[in-house]
């Protein structure tokens, strides 16, 4: 295995670290994130007109990239810019779902950051089984409507469409329907999250829906696309863990205790030393995941579920020893690192917690 960038890469994560130095604040994500949409349209169209959502694709469908060593290193520098745009949410997961099944125009505008789809597959107390869904889908004539509730769908409020997951009364299994934004029986019901975004609950009243694949036989694709979704968290966990890294040691550098700098004190020292091991085992994991992204099902799944659980169990410790290390002002609004820390403990509840991984880890 190969641990060095390709030369296109390392300028991809370049290009993504000054368009963040130079034109994504910290406070700009702020105030977008707790707008109506709960991000910014202006630097979502940004990020696509760069190319951040082409590389998450293969060329077949328009994009330039879309190997799991590609989402990575997009979703890494996203990371250490604490970015909030939902490439992930209503990009990378839906859009290679719609590529499988051949709505390819769809799949260009997304690239090109002109339509949103968000998806909802989780339901009240499912934790996160996605594959037993109560929505159920009723086929009349060659139509289909959908009846159900989806919860936590994220940045369902303002996208374009959805993908939602649905029983069929004919065939067992779980199905995929796309539904436009504005279809007739659509409710949604948005909220603010923990970590600045927003989420939706969905509620379908004999919603009008298109079909997609063969009916009774997504689960396949939904795991496949969940595996990405998967690994871009794990990256982009991996790019906060990388700036909270940075963000302590400056501070240990600068902030004088008894005379001397924090990072003098040898026992502070071995408390970083520990926290940066970590991060290079994390670093590692996300390596692997990435590697094995095209592997056949069984040996994806135990890459990503491996990954995610050392993401979660990491990220959760260095975002407490970082804020031990800065003490009080580590937790204030106004600075950098209470944010960071907020989303990466977060992250840890997206697609599978550390419980859950751990156990499709020993089951698989």
């Amino acid at each position: 295995m190969d641990f060095q960038p390709t030369e296109e890469r390392r300028m991809l994560a370049d290009m993504i670290g000054k368009f963040i130095q130079n034109d994504y604040p910290l406070k700009a994500r702020i105030t977008a994130g707790s707008s109506a949409l709960g991000y910014c349209t202006a630097a979502y169209s940004t990020m696509a007109q760069l190319g951040l959502i082409g590389a998450l694709f293969e060329e077949a469908v328009g994009g330039f990239g879309g190997s799991g060593f590609d989402i990575a290193t997009v979703f890494t520098e996203l990371g250490k810019g604490l970015v909030l745009e939902p490439l992930n949410d209503t990009a990378l997961t839906t859009g290679y779902i719609l590529a499988q099944t051949d709505q390819l125009e769809l799949v260009e505008q997304i690239v090109l950051g002109e339509k949103r789809v968000a998806l909802g597959l989780i339901e009240n107390g499912a934790d996160y089984d996605w594959s037993a869904p109560e929505t159920l889908a009723r086929q009349t004539g060659a139509a289909w409507q959908l009846n159900g509730v989806k919860t936590c769908v994220k940045f369902a409020h303002g996208a374009d469409a959805l993908i939602v997951s649905a029983q069929t009364q004919s065939t067992p299994g779980i199905s995929l329907f796309l539904i436009e934004a504005a279809a007739a029986g659509l409710a949604e019901h948005p909220f603010q999250t923990v970590d600045g975004g927003n989420a939706c609950e969905i509620t379908l009243h004999n919603t009008p829906a298109q079909l997609l694949a063969v009916e009774g036989a997504a689960y396949p694709l939904i795991d496949a696309a969940a595996a990405r979704a998967t690994l871009a968290l794990c990256a982009e966990a991996l790019g906060l863990m990388e700036r909270i890294k940075d963000m302590t040691i400056d501070y240990m550098r600068t902030r004088k205790q008894f005379g001397s700098e924090l990072g003098k004190f040898q026992a502070l020292q071995h408390r970083v030393a520990q926290m940066l091991l970590e991060i290079e085992q994390a670093k590692s994991a996300v390596i692997n995941a990435a590697n094995d992204l095209q592997a056949p099902a069984d040996e994806r799944n135990r890459a990503i579920s491996a990954a995610k659980y050392s993401i979660g169990r990491i990220g959760c410790a260095v975002a407490e020893e970082a804020i031990q290390l800065h003490g009080g002002i580590g937790m204030t609004w106004e600075y950098d690192l209470g944010h960071f820390a907020k989303r990466l403990v977060m992250i840890d509840h997206e697609w599978g917690d550390q419980d859950f991984h751990v156990m499709r880890f020993a089951q698989s």
